[in-house]
């Protein structure tokens, strides 16, 4: 098991729930050679008197250099959370998204507002539309198809694009990745609703393209 340790004085803002933990919080990293080198990895963290604090996304190549799963003891981090995870943000905003424009770019999943620290998801047309997902920490990546495939079955929609922003990957020693996962891939230029306008969009990239 891997194991973070924080310096002491340095729990209270995972307590009173701060998502982050820089590396200049952590006191010692505990755990085999292979679970500290892998991104994303579960580990459970502990005050500098071992007592649990929270389970959480480490990566050893981040200045954020974990990312908290949840603060329960008893709630492990599995598939069934990271499915539950996505299914209950997509119904937080299920009226939003039925009032929606149907050309409009629609938030779905908004990080760590969701308990998916990273993730950022819009959805563009509804169920023949497309999903846009950006995979922004090492948590969330190691997760990809889970969540993908809870997405699908919570939207309906069996398109999902990934885009990337490349700054925060690399940042987090991630290969920059864009490309469809699931279904077809969004087309370069759509009509994307923005306040009283429409603006031709490539929502793969975000890029608007000149008028």
């Amino acid at each position: 098991m891997l194991i973070i340790t924080i310096k002491q004085g340095k729990e209270k803002s995972i307590l009173s729930g701060d998502p982050w933990i820089y590396l200049s919080a952590i006191e010692k990293v505990e755990g085999k050679p292979q679970e500290r080198s892998k991104q994303g990895a579960t580990a459970l963290v502990q005050s500098s008197a071992r007592k649990f604090l929270a389970r959480a996304a480490y990566n050893a190549k981040s200045q954020i250099a974990a990312r908290v799963w949840t603060l329960r003891e008893d709630e492990p981090v599995d598939h069934a959370l990271i499915k539950r995870r996505v299914a209950e943000a997509v119904e937080r905003r299920a009226g939003a998204v039925q009032d929606a424009d149907p050309q409009a770019l629609v938030q779905l999943v908004d990080g760590e507002k969701d308990g998916l620290p990273g993730l950022l998801v819009h959805g563009y047309g509804g169920v023949e539309g497309y999903l846009v997902c950006q995979f922004n920490a090492a948590g969330v990546d190691l997760w990809k198809v889970s969540i993908m495939q809870a997405l699908v079955k919570a939207t309906g929609c069996p398109n999902v694009y990934e885009r990337c922003d490349k700054p925060l990957r690399e940042g987090e020693d991630l290969d920059p990745i864009a490309r469809a996962r699931a279904g077809e891939e969004p087309p370069q230029r759509l009509m994307v609703r923005d306040g009283e306008k429409l603006v031709p969009m490539d929502i793969r990239t975000g890029f608007i393209y000149p008028r």
